[in-house]
């Protein structure tokens, strides 16, 4: 809830216009940032979400309109001015110092002054970490830790720097279902405190569940600012994309073989799953349901061969496989697109070709070994044009492009193997909406071409609207078994909970 406060707007923006050189990405936007609230900011990759905090921050000059600042209009050139003027960022990305300890990380910017008392920067240090739980020693070096506690440390730095209005750009992204309670219940104090902070992310749960108010960007232009109460998910992401949420997650109607064609018989892997049995058939999108950790990935790399499975069998129509490593999977027509597409699916600084083909050597080089070009090309830009991935042109680094655009380009990769067999680790994961209908598009054109799709998502829109079979896992074990028409919210989370309903 927001804080007591006059209505004044500690921040505020009217007609503000960005353009980088002809293409204009935010047109005569109006914003405004209250004390104690938590704004959101929502829209499709594109929409000009990020621009606009960065514009905001300093990170991009405006070119046209104004800022004001507790009533008064300022220039803010860059982020150091933003900073005087009581703003701070924090990225996606966490952008810490790995060769610094994580004290010094904490007050990095923020000591301006020459004669600085050590022991009250280690006891503010310290009372800062023990407020976000952070166990670390302060005089430990950040190097070695994970994104998500490198990202605990670049909101440490911003607690020491008494921001007032506190920019967060995905902040929940490497983070797990855990670790974002904590952050969520960490904002809530903030704007107790009369913090005020603007929120972009992709998770609509996350966004209804703490927003106080959203706006609403489309194509950089504002479609509207509105209570998060008076609005329902449904609602909010019509207002993104002009669809309902309904009208793009449902699998259409397609023949699904009588005899299964992929088929598991109890298998186990120690300490991972055990006894785990299910058929698919042709035309199916089987779902792998459950909480994060209940063992649905590792089933997947399991069946990879990424850690074999160690007891139980494998069948492909009708005869059974040993598949004891990915090469052995490809060469069975199992293709596993994975959970981390940045980690385990993609070369980052590789460009898209590259990584479009690289699970099929043999379709782009000759006899001696040397990659044609010209077959490197052919075959990317089959994909491209079929998944619609967006891009300047094929020899693009893909950490250059969109979260959803990236994603493209890790199912090209593994559609040019032509699997019969498919499975989807997470496939929308830190995807916009827009892209996540595509991806859903895709999913049942694939079971309309006959290929066996196991899909595992954590969002229980995409399980009851696209699957038609569905075992739920609970820690390491099948808890459940759902036909479509058994398919509801309340049935899955009983299962996921080890539940009988």
């Amino acid at each position: 809830m927001l804080n007591e406060n006059d209505g004044k707007s500690t921040i505020k923006v009217e007609n503000l216009c960005k353009e980088f050189g002809k293409t204009k990405v935010l047109k005569d936007v109006n914003f405004d940032i209250v004390p104690g609230e938590v704004h959101a900011l929502m829209g499709e990759n594109g929409a000009g979400k990020s621009t606009l905090m960065n514009v905001i921050f300093g990170v991009h000059r405006i070119t046209s309109g104004k800022i004001f600042v507790d009533g008064d209009e300022v220039r803010i050139s860059s982020p150091t001015d933003a900073r005087k003027y009581g703003m701070a960022m924090i990225h996606q990305e966490p952008l810490t110092f790995q060769n610094l300890s994580i004290l010094e990380n904490i007050f990095a910017g923020n000591m301006e002054h020459a004669a600085v008392n050590y022991r009250t920067l280690e006891k503010k240090g310290q009372e800062i970490m023990d407020s976000l739980g952070i166990p670390f020693d302060i005089h430990r070096k950040v190097m070695g830790l994970s994104v998500a506690d490198m990202q605990k440390i670049e909101i440490a730095n911003v607690l020491a720097s008494n921001a007032r209005v506190i920019f967060m750009d995905e902040p929940t992204a490497s983070l797990t279902p855990h670790e974002v309670n904590k952050l969520l219940d960490l904002i809530r104090s903030l704007t107790k405190q009369g913090k005020s902070v603007v929120y972009v992310s992709h998770r609509l749960n996350e966004v209804m569940e703490i927003a106080d108010r959203v706006t609403v960007l489309r194509n950089g232009s504002c479609i509207g600012t509105y209570q998060r109460s008076d609005l329902t998910e449904n609602e909010l992401v019509r207002l993104m994309i002009g669809k309902s949420l309904g009208e793009f997650i449902t699998k259409e109607t397609v023949p699904i073989e009588e005899k299964p064609y992929f088929e598991v018989q109890d298998i186990s892997v120690k300490g991972c799953f055990s006894n785990v049995s299910f058929k698919v058939h042709r035309g199916e999108i089987f779902g792998l349901a459950g909480l994060v950790g209940a063992g649905r990935s590792e089933i997947a790399r399991g069946i990879f061969g990424i850690t074999p499975v160690e007891s139980g069998k494998i069948l492909i129509d009708g005869k059974e496989v040993k598949i004891k490593n990915p090469k052995q999977a490809i060469a069975n027509k199992i293709a596993l697109l994975p959970e981390d597409r940045q980690g385990l699916g993609l070369l980052l600084e590789k460009s898209i070709a590259f990584n479009s083909t690289f699970a099929v050597p043999h379709k782009i080089t000759n006899k001696w070994g040397v990659v044609s070009r010209k077959a490197e090309q052919e075959l990317t830009s089959a994909y491209a044009k079929l998944l619609q991935t967006k891009c300047d042109s094929y020899e693009q680094r893909v950490n250059e492009l969109s979260g959803g655009n990236q994603q493209k380009v890790s199912i090209a990769k593994w559609l040019s193997v032509e699997p019969d067999i498919l499975i989807l680790d997470e496939p929308t994961r830190g995807i916009d909406i827009g892209a996540k209908a595509e991806v859903y598009k895709l999913i049942s054109q694939l079971a309309r071409e006959g290929k066996c799709i196991i899909l595992i998502s954590s969002e229980q829109a995409e399980i009851i609207g696209l699957c038609d079979n569905v075992v739920v896992m609970y820690e390491g074990r099948m808890s459940g078994t759902l036909r479509r028409e058994e398919l509801q919210e309340e049935k899955v989370l009983m299962a996921a909970h080890n539940r009988k309903g």
